[in-house]
């Protein structure tokens, strides 16, 4: 093999600049007739990372000189066959390694772009109908059956109920936070009408100690982490009592103590930030975390998700990337939105693990969440979940859905298919349910709602000062000129600014 001569001419090579006397001169003469290295020696390989070899007597390395010979070289002209053997001998073990076969005869490239092709004699184009479609993991049908018993999460009847109840409260608080904001009580507000299971599944899959990023619509996650009604309703009212201090868009909530990242409305800045806090926690000693992000199928054509999938993989960031493709981003429909296999599609072409499964099904949503969570604490790699739902509610209340989907279409996702649904026929089933106790709940809810949002209106705004607050850990001298400054202002024109309205 051409590394094993390698080494040899490197060894003469060494011995012949060492002592740059009358032997360099020998020796040099001995090459131009050419070398016929000894194969008693030359059987360890020529690696940088390999410990180096004592050198052998010199005798070993030559024979009698033989007589010159010249080759035709079909690029090069006439070259001497010394020469020839030389340039051979200093290739690569790459290069001689891409010359070899396998053992049924395919020959395998090493290129360090594409490490595991393998070369073939003639074009063949990779077209994308060539490739199966990853499927749907689902565990519970549309009637509350189990597929495959085997499948059952098996969980208490505590924590079905848990999930059962979350999902309804969060669709009752959305029902009625969406009539405050067309009541002009609120500026802007999104429902998560048809994929409360995507959220209440992945929650109950997670640690409370994971860290969380979301996008807009993951409000069941931070119902099961143990956000209240009133968290809820005083972020979206903006006051004084809201963890974000009245800076934020309604919808946008975050909580230091349950570990979720706040929301900020530019699309897809969260995914990176998961990444990249994700291959934080991998190098703490004996992590237990990890990290998931959530985003639906128009953020994935973002660049920052190609950023960010790019990043986890090479760097194996143990984060959990939780599609939720839920058919539409706003107006534009999936189809129109990609032309591949969906985003799990998307996770072999950056070398990473991926899972599709239905979103509106609890059960496939924990299990998933649950394998993929395992999956990426033991192998610190990431793994990409597509969660496939169907958004029934509008994207927010911006947009007006009923222009460019049928009403035919809603009625079948908001009924047989409806995630709620789905989990109460699993309840009856098992005789968990019961119609009356459910329907006071969803009346205590509501009742909790309505005297919440009264009494989030009359908490004042946050103190205007804030505004300059918590960027630094101490506030700097400019931004200390900029307040005085605006203190000045306010009391100057004090009858301008609605004042009683903040706290003072």
């Amino acid at each position: 093999m051409f590394s094993q001569q390698a080494r040899g001419v490197y060894c003469v090579l060494h011995k012949i600049i060492r002592n740059l006397q009358q032997q360099f001169f020998h020796l040099f003469v001995q090459l131009l007739s050419g070398i016929n290295l000894s194969n008693q020696f030359l059987k360890a390989r020529f690696a940088a990372d390999e410990e180096p070899v004592a050198e052998p007597p010199l005798e070993e390395f030559f024979e009698p000189p033989a007589p010159m010979t010249l080759a035709v070289a079909p690029d090069a002209g006439l070259l001497w066959e010394g020469e020839a053997m030389l340039r051979s001998c200093l290739s690569s073990d790459t290069a001689t390694q891409q010359q070899q076969s396998s053992g049924n005869g395919t020959q395998h490239a090493k290129f360090p772009g594409a490490l595991e092709a393998s070369f073939v004699t003639s074009p063949k184009l990779a077209l994308p109908e060539s490739i199966e479609p990853i499927p749907i993991y689902r565990v519970m049908n549309s009637e509350g059956v189990i597929d495959d018993p085997s499948q059952e999460p098996k969980l208490d009847q505590a924590t079905i109920k848990k999930m059962f109840r979350d999902m309804v409260l969060l669709n009752t608080m959305d029902k009625i936070l969406y009539e405050s904001q067309r009541q002009g009580r609120i500026s802007f507000y999104m429902t998560n009408f048809g994929e409360e299971a995507s959220h209440i599944g992945s929650a109950a899959a997670l640690s409370p100690e994971d860290w969380v990023y979301g996008q807009y619509r993951e409000a069941g996650v931070l119902v099961w982490r143990g956000f209240t009604i009133s968290d809820f309703i005083n972020q979206c009212y903006g006051n004084a009592e809201d963890l974000g201090k009245g800076r934020q868009m309604p919808v946008h909530y975050g909580s230091r103590k349950l570990n979720f990242v706040t929301i900020s409305s530019p699309l897809g800045t969260q995914i990176p930030q998961a990444a990249g806090a994700a291959y934080a926690f991998k190098l703490q000693p004996n992590n237990q975390r990890c990290v998931i992000t959530y985003f639906g199928e128009g953020a994935a054509s973002e660049g920052d998700t190609h950023a960010a999938f790019n990043f986890a993989a090479t760097l194996d960031s143990p984060v959990i990337f939780f599609c939720r493709n839920n058919g539409f981003a706003i107006s534009t429909p999936s189809r129109e939105q990609y032309r591949g296999d969906g985003i799990a599609g998307r996770a072999a072409g950056y070398g990473m693990a991926a899972l599709r499964f239905d979103g509106t099904d609890v059960f496939a949503t924990y299990n998933a969440t649950k394998l993929a969570r395992e999956y990426v604490l033991r192998e610190n790699k990431p793994i990409i979940l597509e969660a496939m739902a169907y958004r029934i509610g509008h994207h927010s209340t911006s947009d007006d859905s009923t222009a460019y989907r049928p009403a035919e279409e809603l009625e079948i996702w908001n009924t047989v298919e409806h995630p709620i649904t789905k989990l109460k026929h699993y309840m009856l089933q098992r005789g968990w349910f019961d119609e009356k106790e459910e329907n006071e709940f969803v009346k205590s809810v509501r009742k909790q709602v309505l005297a919440q949002i009264n009494q989030s209106e009359r908490i004042p705004k946050p103190d205007w000062r804030e505004l300059f607050q918590d960027v630094y850990a101490e506030m700097p001298t400019h931004l200390k000129d900029q307040m005085r400054s605006m203190e000045e202002h306010v009391a100057q024109h004090r009858e301008h600014y609605p004042l009683k309205d903040f706290k003072q």
